[in-house]
């Protein structure tokens, strides 16, 4: 009956799992194991990785249960980018590495946020975990008086993906009020019209934690757009959007010459991952 339900209207567009474009990367702030199994008896399909936000995996008592519980769907797990910078101020990124290794990591997040970290060191630390680890970098700062030019986002994003980097995160955070947005909310689209210009965007995650900014990012870049900082209780109304299954994306994705389809090529031709 699955099969033919998502067989009725032809939504054969959006790509399955494993994906390599259309990452849906939902942030995980503590939540319990039965929350874990809730979210994936509806939602497994449409989850391709899950944040431990900020450096709560040294702190949540049920961390190891639920890895199991993500890893049994086939979920890839990743600690966000705080802990990377916490280990680098304290100078313990060896010791890092080895609880990633530990405990089964197969991915890494590298962001400098929040610590004043050169340039050049930053992509070193980049291209050394690359060598072990499927790369998330992340650009952008958390500081929203910190305003960055889109030319140098374009750069930092190009570098690190030299430096290799499978996706670059456009920083956003869980608020989705600074990085790629006004304090507002709404979306800086001059931004990302430049960060497009020059980049694949199926190399690059955009977190977008607000509905309307999730509807923004499917209308503009099709259904197989990347998106990260999805709240977990969100994750169905985000498929039902990027599969034009709500209002908002209705008639872009499925009325009789639609732009649908112009969309979704821009998100296309990614780099395979080493571990998907």
């Amino acid at each position: 009956m699955r099969n033919g339900r998502t067989q009725l209207f032809g939504l054969s567009s959006r790509k399955r799992k494993p994906r390599k474009t259309g990452l849906t990367q939902v942030l995980d702030k503590g939540l319990s194991v039965a929350e874990i199994e809730s979210m994936l008896e509806v939602a497994a399909d449409y989850i391709d990785v899950v944040k431990f936000g900020w450096a709560t995996s040294m702190i949540v008592q049920n961390f190891e249960a639920k890895v199991d519980a993500l890893r049994r769907h086939k979920i890839d797990v990743c600690c966000g980018g705080s802990l990377f910078e916490l280990a680098v101020v304290k100078k313990q990124l060896p010791d890092y590495v080895t609880f990633l290794k530990d405990n089964g990591f197969e991915h890494v997040e590298v962001s400098d946020g929040v610590i004043d970290l050169p340039r050049s060191e930053k992509l070193r630390y980049i291209e050394r975990l690359a060598r072990h680890f499927t790369v998330f970098s992340e650009v952008g700062r958390k500081d929203r008086t910190n305003v960055v030019a889109p030319a140098k986002w374009v750069k930092d994003i190009k570098e690190e993906l030299a430096a290799g980097a499978w996706k670059v995160i456009c920083e956003g955070r869980e608020s989705g009020t600074v990085g790629i947005y006004q304090g507002t909310g709404e979306v800086k689209a001059g931004l990302i019209q430049e960060i497009e210009a020059q980049i694949d965007p199926g190399r690059v995650i955009f977190e977008a934690p607000q509905k309307h900014q999730q509807v923004w990012l499917v209308k503009h870049f099709g259904c197989n757009v990347n998106l990260g900082n999805i709240p977990p209780a969100d994750v169905i109304s985000v498929e039902t959007i990027r599969q034009g299954l709500r209002a908002d994306t209705m008639l872009l994705l499925h009325a009789p010459n639609s732009t649908g389809s112009t969309a979704r090529r821009r998100t296309e031709g990614a780099r395979p991952s080493r571990h998907h």
